[in-house]
């Protein structure tokens, strides 16, 4: 089936006018992507551009991406911020897991993203007192073994989120899960954070693509 264009479309059918009129639960996915991205441009018409994204989103939102976005005709850098940034702010303050994450496997699951990754990845998990994720962020990017981050960078927006606990993680791209002498300090110093704060840490973990270390599991919080 043809779509039609925006200003083939009778006023009242427009995604942003239908909005306006019925809210948002009236339209399809289709169009509040058309709504999200705005106007098209001389490359490409709003509607190709919200059909290729709707696309790209059924692969999950890990596929979505400054790059993924930006590959798609007619997307430019703006474009594709503004829909990531949309991504984001959900994912921070509306959508909240109901699953709580009670073994270190349940939580590891969180961070299967990074495992791979080719620079060092520091990632921060904020959780409520049910134990349930509040948000997950990126805290740093580092080198090939090198991640570090000062712990008012960890906790800034634990505070923030009212968290009852925070769990860290990080990859090693060597494939060596063995902590090293700075992810020890690290730790030290996050533990002595959080006793400051209230926030405790739960846990620091070292994954690769196939092993992980658990200083909780070591008795080494």
């Amino acid at each position: 089936m043809r779509i039609k264009r925006i200003n083939q479309l009778a006023p009242i059918d427009r995604p942003r006018e239908k909005l306006i009129a019925k809210g948002t639960a009236a339209l399809s996915d289709f169009e509040l992507l058309e709504v999200l991205i705005g106007t098209g441009n001389r490359s490409a018409d709003v509607s190709y551009i919200a059909r290729q994204v709707q696309a790209l989103f059924q692969g999950g939102t890990n596929a979505v991406t400054l790059e993924s976005l930006t590959a798609i005709r007619g997307i430019n850098v703006a474009i594709a911020s503004r829909i990531l940034a949309s991504l984001e702010v959900a994912q921070r303050y509306l959508v909240r897991d109901v699953e709580r994450l009670r073994t270190v496997r349940d939580i590891i699951a969180r961070f299967d993203d990074i495992r791979s990754k080719q620079q060092e990845h520091l990632v921060c998990m904020t959780l409520d007192g049910g134990q349930r994720l509040i948000a997950q962020r990126i805290i740093s990017i580092g080198t090939l073994d090198s991640a570090l981050a000062h712990p008012r960078e960890v906790f800034s927006n634990a505070v923030t989120d009212r968290a009852a606990h925070i769990v860290v993680a990080h990859n090693h791209p060597s494939g060596d899960a063995t902590p090293s002498t700075r992810d020890i300090t690290l730790t030290q110093q996050l533990v002595a954070a959080g006793l400051l704060l209230g926030i405790p840490l739960r846990d620091h973990l070292i994954l690769t693509r196939t092993e992980y270390f658990s200083f909780d599991q070591h008795h080494m919080l």
